[in-house]
């Protein structure tokens, strides 16, 4: 098969176009440049799209002895994840920036372009497993190690992209294989540190990185009844279930810490409240797709695992297809036991066993207190 590499400059990517070439295909590597500006990127052991990446991947791609290219992605990058997260944060959502840039630019942008130049697949580093199960049909998987295991941020993926993508560490054992794998290659990236945080947010701080695109104006911090705590000098930065940054006043009655449970960008205001209010006993998204066929069962009451974070612990829970307040499909999830701090505009996917069926932006959700008040104190 001829088959484009992605290359981002780390460990697992090299080892991967390595793996690929091994098994025979005709190999070419890329590297996506995501900024017009590398120095507005983050640099050093925790970037991802740098300048020096795109200089690491080269010199894998030559130990390798296959052709290297740099493909500028950067005003995609821009519209489908950048001002994606700008606009999502307005709406009073949390983004994951990652699972966007996987589903518009790694697995869509660069897909399409991988096959329109006449491309097989697109291999990646990424710790999943596509097989193919008895009627013929590709599925996505958990990675053996679930440590690794990146199913979650490939949740996006549809049956189309599965027939095309190639994921040559999916049953690797361990990081530590790869990096001793990549030392016995000769490639200078076998000791590089993972990748963190956002690539685009050059010093990690999100809060002012939004408020200098935002703006940020004061306003106030009030309860669930309305009533006004204090005030923030910007609703921007706040997320559900943080509970540093308050500065409120007035501590509770009963004296328990208080967690933002809402955002409201219309007014610029913050809601708090104790820590079980969190709780959630449903969660709900009408933006979804399925990897392979929807899933048998939708109709009433299918049994899966859902997760809500990369490296949340998969949950017990119910799903459903109903019809949404305006009208729409929507994915309803009701856990076996409530979630916690789960924010909309995150990410939930749903597993059957170690498959993944598929994912939904969440765009709202149900208290425990208010799904079920008899058990509220």
């Amino acid at each position: 098969m001829r088959v484009l590499a992605a290359m981002s400059g780390g460990v697992d990517s090299a080892v991967a176009a390595a793996r690929a070439v091994d098994a025979g295909h005709d190999v070419v590597g890329v590297h996506l440049a995501l900024s017009r500006m590398p120095g507005t990127l983050r640099t050093g052991a925790r970037g991802c799209c740098t300048i020096e990446d795109s200089m690491d991947a080269q010199r894998a791609a030559t130990k390798l002895g296959i052709p290297y290219y740099v493909w500028d992605f950067s005003e995609r990058f821009r519209a489908d994840v950048v001002e994606d997260f700008v606009a999502e944060y307005q709406a009073g959502r949390t983004p994951n920036p990652c699972m966007r840039c996987n589903e518009r630019i790694k697995f869509d942008a660069l897909m399409e372009k991988a096959l329109a130049l006449g491309f097989d697949a697109v291999c990646t580093g990424h710790y999943a497993i596509v097989a193919t199960n008895d009627a013929g049909q590709r599925e996505l998987h958990r990675a053996s190690a679930w440590a690794k295991d990146q199913s979650y941020v490939l949740g996006v993926l549809t049956s189309d992209q599965l027939a095309h993508v190639i994921f040559p560490l999916g049953n690797t054992p361990s990081k530590s294989d790869v990096r001793a794998e990549a030392e016995r290659r000769g490639l200078s990236v076998a000791q590089k540190p993972d990748s963190h945080d956002i690539c685009f947010i050059p010093d990690g701080d999100t809060r002012g990185w939004l408020e200098a695109r935002m703006g940020a104006s004061d306003g106030p911090i009030v309860d669930t009844d309305g009533n006004e705590l204090g005030t923030h000098d910007g609703a921007a930065g706040f997320t559900v279930g943080q509970r540093k940054g308050l500065d409120i006043k007035r501590p509770a009655a009963d004296g328990r810490p208080r967690f933002v449970l809402e955002v409201r960008p219309a007014t610029n205001t913050v809601v708090v409240g104790p820590k079980d209010a969190l709780d959630l006993a449903e969660i709900a998204g009408n933006v979804f797709s399925w990897c392979g066929d929807e899933p048998a069962g939708l109709s009433g009451d299918l049994a899966v695992h859902v997760q809500i974070r990369a490296h949340a612990d998969p949950v017990p829970a119910l799903a459903t297809l109903a019809v949404a307040p305006d009208g729409s499909s929507e994915v309803v999830v009701r856990p076996d036991s409530p979630l916690n701090s789960v924010s909309p505009g995150q990410t939930a996917v749903l597993y059957d066993g170690t498959r993944v069926l598929g994912q939904f932006t969440i765009a709202r959700t149900v208290a425990v207190r208010l799904a079920n008040p008899a058990l509220v104190e």
